[in-house]
Formats: C-alpha cells, sequence, structure tokens
C-alpha cells in the first residue's frame, strides 16, 4: 500500500484529500504545520508527499528541501492556491515532481500522483539494477569448498532467515551476502551495509536507528537509521562481533519485535528488513566469555555459513586471478594484459593470510608495474615467490579449530549424523556440540 503524507494548514483540504486517496487504497498522514510535518517519523518513510506551498510557520518548499536531506526517496507535488511561476520554478529546482494549483480536482490529483509514483520507482529500480549489473562484483570460484558455501547460501537466500556469515577478514563475506539479498525475496528493495566496528561506539545507536532534529549536540536535523533505509530490503552487519553491550540490547529488541525508536524520538517505527550479520571472530566463544549476549547471538545464527579462507579454495586462485587482472584493466582503460602459465603454480602454493582481498591487491599491483601485456614471473612480488615459512602464517588457533573441525566431522559422520550419539562419543553436551557444529560451519 503506497504511502502519502500531506502538508496543508486546510482542514478542509486535507480532509477531502484522505478522502480521495483512501478510496483509492493509498495509506494517508496529514500534517497541519512544517513543524508537525517534520517531526512525524512516517513522513521520510513516504512513498510521496503533497505540500502546500504558503504555511503558518514556514514554506512548503522549505519543508521539500529538508525532505530530501533525509535521504527520502519519495516523490513530491507541490500544491498551492495562489501559486507564480517563481514559486513553481524554485520548487522545481528543490525536487518537486509536479505544481497543483488549488481548487483541486479528483483526477488532476491522482493523475499527478500516480505519475510522480510510477517515475519514483522506474529511478529506485535503475538504482537497483545499476547496482547489481552496473559494475557489480561476482562469485568467482569451482572449488568444492566455495560450491558448497554457494549451494548453502543459495538455498537460504529464498527465505527470510536471518544468516550468520563467518569467515576470515578478506574472503568475500560482503560479497556473499550481496549475492544472498539478489537470490532473495527482498531483492527488490535496498542493500544497505553497515560496519559495527568502523563507528564510534557514541554514534553506533543514531547510526543503526536514526535521530530527532535537536537529540544531541550537531543533531541539526531529523535523519534516518540504517533499518529504516533498509526497509523492505536487507540490512548487512559486517563485524557485529564488535558491538557494544548497549547496542546488542537495543538490536536485539528490534529482531524480536520488528520495531524501534530513533534516539530522542517517541514514536515506534515499524521495519521489514532481512538482516545478514557477519564477522570474522569466534561469536560462540564470546558467549561464553560473556562478551556477547546468547539471546542475540541464536537471534542472527538461524542459519550459519561458513566462509572458507582462500588456502581452502587452491583451484579458484587462477579463477580469481585472471578475473582480477581483467576487470582492473577495463576499470582503468588499460590495454588486456594476460597471467603466463608459469605464475599460477607460484599463485596458488602462497598461504594468502589476507585471502581474496590480499590477492586482488597484488594483481593490480602486478598490472600497474608491468609495461608489457605478459605478466610472468618477474611480475610476481619477492615477498610472494619467496615466502616465509608458511608454518608460520597459520596462527594456533587455526591450526585447533580445523583439528576440532575435522574430530567433530568424523563423529558425526560415524553417528550418522545423529548430534546426541556424537555428543556422547565426543564427551561433552548435546547443547555444547550444537554451538560448536554453528561456530565451525560444518555442514552435512
Amino acid at each position: 500500500m503506497p504511502r502519502i503524507a500531506i502538508l496543508d494548514d486546510e482542514v478542509n483540504v486535507g480532509n477531502s484529500l484522505r478522502l480521495i486517496l483512501e478510496r483509492e487504497g493509498y495509506a494517508v498522514t496529514i500534517c497541519r504545520s512544517a513543524a508537525a510535518f517534520r517531526a512525524h517519523p512516517e513522513v521520510p518513510r513516504a512513498d510521496a508527499c503533497l505540500l502546500d506551498v504558503m504555511l503558518p510557520d514556514g514554506s512548503g518548499i522549505d519543508a521539500l528541501r529538508w525532505l530530501r536531506q533525509t535521504d527520502s526517496r519519495g516523490a513530491a507535488i507541490m500544491i498551492s492556491g495562489h501559486g507564480t511561476i517563481a514559486d513553481a520554478v524554485e520548487a522545481t529546482r528543490a525536487g518537486a515532481f509536479d505544481f497543483l494549483e488549488k481548487p483541486l480536482t479528483r483526477d488532476r490529483v491522482l493523475l499527478a500522483l500516480k505519475n510522480a509514483l510510477e517515475q519514483s520507482a522506474l529511478r529506485q529500480e535503475n538504482e537497483r539494477l545499476r547496482e547489481l549489473v552496473g559494475e557489480g562484483p561476482k562469485m568467482i570460484g569451482a572449488s568444492p569448498a566455495f560450491l558448497a558455501m554457494l549451494e548453502r547460501a543459495t538455498r537460504v537466500a529464498r527465505s527470510d532467515a536471518r544468516v550468520l556469515l563467518a569467515g576470515e577478514s578478506g574472503t568475500g563475506k560482503e560479497l556473499l551476502a550481496a549475492y544472498i539479498h539478489r537470490e532473495s525475496p527482498f531483492a527488490s528493495g535496498p542493500f544497505v551495509k553497515m560496519n559495527c566496528a568502523a563507528i564510534p561506539t557514541e554514534l553506533l545507536e543514531s547510526e543503526m536507528f536514526g535521530h530527532e532534529k535537536g537529540a544531541f549536540t550537531g543533531a541539526a536535523a531529523a535523519r534516518r537509521g540504517k533499518f529504516e533505509i533498509a526497509d523492505g530490503g536487507t540490512l548487512f552487519l559486517d563485524e557485529v562481533g564488535d558491538l557494544h553491550e548497549t547496542a546488542q540490547a537495543k538490536l536485539l529488541r528490534v529482531l524480536q519485535e520488528g520495531e524501534f525508536h530513533r534516539v530522542g524520538g517517541e514514536n515506534s517505527i515499524r521495519v521489514a528488513v532481512r538482516v545478514i550479520s557477519a564477522t570474522n571472530r569466534d561469536l560462540s566463544a564470546l558467549v561464553a566469555q560473556k562478551q556477547f549476549r546468547e539471546d542475540l547471538y541464536y537471534r542472527l545464527c538461524v542459519v550459519p555459513i561458513r566462509v572458507p579462507p582462500l588456502r581452502e579454495r587452491v583451484p579458484d586462485v587462477r579463477l580469481l586471478a585472471e578475473y582480477f587482472l581483467d576487470e582492473f584493466c577495463r576499470r582503468n582503460n588499460f590495454k588486456p594484459k594476460a597471467l603466463d602459465g608459469e605464475v599460477f603454480p607460484i599463485l596458488q602454493k602462497f598461504a594468502w593470510p589476507g585471502n581474496a582481498r590480499e590477492l586482488k591487491n597484488v594483481i593490480e599491483r602486478m598490472a600497474i608495474l608491468t609495461p608489457g601485456e605478459r605478466l610472468g614471473l618477474d611480475s610476481v612480488p619477492l615477498e610472494i615467490r619467496l615466502p616465509k615459512d608458511s608454518a608460520a602464517r597459520s596462527s594456533i588457533q587455526d591450526a585447533r579449530q580445523a583439528a576440532e573441525r575435522e574430530h567433530i566431522q568424523r563423529a558425526l559422520e560415524q553417528s550418522n549424523w545423529n548430534v546426541s550419539s556424537a555428543a556422547r562419543a565426543l564427551g561433552m553436551e548435546r547443547t555444547n556440540l550444537h554451538k560448536r557444529i554453528r561456530a565451525l560451519g560444518i555442514t552435512r
């Protein structure tokens, strides 16, 4: 149901518009002043706004400018009882779609609104398609580990279940989250990213839920948060393990109830958002250490997916290297370059502690520093050709997790994946075994 916000101080005009629009299936919000318009939580989420030019406490054109500052994508139609050409020009410059003169007729209002909503929908669809097919990243790989991960992601994408992506830095967790969004029922909505580790703790709540004007020093205008912007789509919470305890409690409430308050606001805002989170930390260990809420962990980890490191995807190194080289040359208008066959064994032997991100950086450096069109052994950086002891690159924690994963996998297979039997064989509680299976990304 399209949402329409009306800003007009004339009671009769507002009531008439409400009657016309609600009969056509629109949800209508009416504000009698510019102050009420700015304070109403539904206004930034409206699909279209009808704004009177002359108001008792300001101008509808100023209200439109404020609306654009809130990142609202709704179409705006100006209405006036004594409009001038100058008003129409100023409104158009401020971003208005149309300018209607009073008295308003039913057919004229409905036609202008229909056209405005269609143009707004086309613009948003254009932005979404540009994001998906413009120069968007692709899922590259053919190794068993990659294909198993991709199959699991494709299955979960068809539902609205929350997903927790676990993997080392640089493995492509954000790329996988975008893939799940594209394959999901939420694909027509926005894909909004939020790095929980990159935002100062004191600003996290405002970034996540938005704030009202004057909520704190520097809040000169109301602002939508990531959850509100992602309404109808997917919110990707990267490095979710770094969330502060207070933010964890707020996030849990949204996931439980589907609603929240802006910072400094009193009205509840409901959203429909699919949440995908990612971490390079062991969340189950953080739960055991009381550093991450257990109830939030289970809310986020409905379906866990382990994103394998590049050292477990050796056959994919060549595919990724060729893709990164072609993509870099295209993006920078370089003549096409190619990697010599002798380069690939060197790249495949390297441990890649920085995973695919490190491989991409190395390939781009080789393309920049090699004058010719062929990248041979001399183009490979010295630290890749002559790496230090690879055993030193693997941490004790990595080795411990790999051994634990193999041990649990063997016990599960011997018990025909009966978790209770496997737990008895391993000498541990069934609930603890469930936690370790999720944390280690073990799948049947």
